[in-house]
């Protein structure tokens, strides 16, 4: 009986022992799947992190937060001014800054400036031979002299269609030797010109020949609107902007050419021989036009031969020879040269 146990618990033993290995087999898989890794994530999402979170949304910072609500309502006040000037003062540029962007440059007092300047062609003589000249703004000047004396190779370096052989050229504080090609026609806009054949276009009207001056910068509609017709008003030309230039006479024609010369507001205007083919009546009306634009401010250069007009108005009068400046004078005359 004894024997039959001891053989039947040796028999068992083996048994036991498997059960005792795998019932440890499993908790100890149960243990990984479920044991204290479980609890690591749980305490990761339960445990002190969330407290720690909980403590920086209720704990010292909303304290911090309330001791700053419980400060003087004027202090607080005081705190975000002084601040909002700071960010103020941060972005906007200190007050000369805009006043040089939203100013525009002024002219200088001399607005052309010729500086012994010589202008040599293939043959001959030079046309100009050494001249220097200043005129200042608002100025109103005669350029007079003999066929041959050098008064168009002036004109013509002034609007920059001749480059001199020597000296220097300044044209409303531009350096005419040095400007390149592609900013010449925004120096031209600078000055306007009115020639003795008029140079209209024939197949627009009086309105057109004076808006398209307009339309070469680029002008606004609504401006060229406005600005159009206050010049034709201005050289008496008002009722006939429908006309085409064969329409009309010799001096009206001018007068188209001078409302043209003068639509983009120019500081400097270059009369070359406005008078040349018109008859007294016509010439008078002409100039007196060109000295009502001088007095509202436009620097006015006029090349002519009319010994009389010269005389009678008693401006400064340049008279060349030669290529050279033989005479200027204040309240001048027109004068011959032998």
């Amino acid at each position: 009986m004894r024997e039959d146990t001891k053989a039947s618990q040796s028999k068992n033993a083996p048994q036991s022992k498997n059960a005792m290995q795998s019932s440890i087999a499993l908790q100890a898989r149960g243990a990984a799947q479920s044991g204290t890794a479980p609890q690591e994530r749980n305490a990761s999402r339960t445990g002190e992190a969330p407290q720690t979170r909980g403590v920086s949304r209720t704990g010292a910072a909303p304290q911090a937060r309330s001791a700053s609500q419980t400060k003087a309502p004027s202090q607080a006040r005081a705190a975000q001014q002084s601040t909002a000037a700071g960010k103020q003062g941060e972005s906007r540029p200190p007050e000369n800054a805009i006043g040089r962007k939203k100013k525009r440059a002024a002219l200088p007092e001399e607005v052309i400036v010729l500086d012994h300047v010589v202008k040599s062609y293939s043959t001959g003589a030079p046309a100009l031979n050494g001249i220097s000249l200043k005129v200042k703004r608002g100025e109103f000047v005669f350029i007079v002299g003999d066929s041959g004396s050098g008064k168009s190779t002036l004109i013509k370096l002034l609007l920059r269609e001749l480059l001199p052989t020597e000296g220097g050229i300044t044209v409303n504080g531009t350096n005419v030797v040095r400007l390149r090609r592609r900013k010449i026609p925004k120096f031209r806009r600078g000055i306007g010109v009115v020639f003795q054949d008029f140079r209209l276009l024939k197949d627009r009207n009086v309105y057109d020949n004076v808006a398209f001056a307009q339309l070469i910068i680029q002008a606004k509609a609504r401006d060229i609107r406005k600005n159009v017709p206050m010049m034709l008003s201005l050289v008496g030309l008002a009722g006939k902007y429908k006309a085409k230039p064969k329409q009309l006479s010799g001096g009206e024609q001018q007068r188209v050419a001078l409302a043209r010369a003068l639509v983009n507001n120019p500081p400097i205007l270059l009369a070359d021989e406005p008078t040349g083919n018109l008859d007294p009546k016509n010439s008078w009306e002409i100039m007196k036009l060109l000295e009502e634009i001088n007095e509202k401010g436009t620097t006015v250069l006029v090349v002519t031969h009319n010994r009389e007009i010269v005389n009678a108005m008693k401006k400064r009068v340049i008279t060349m020879k030669k290529g050279v400046i033989v005479s200027d004078e204040e309240q001048g005359a027109y004068i011959d040269e032998d």
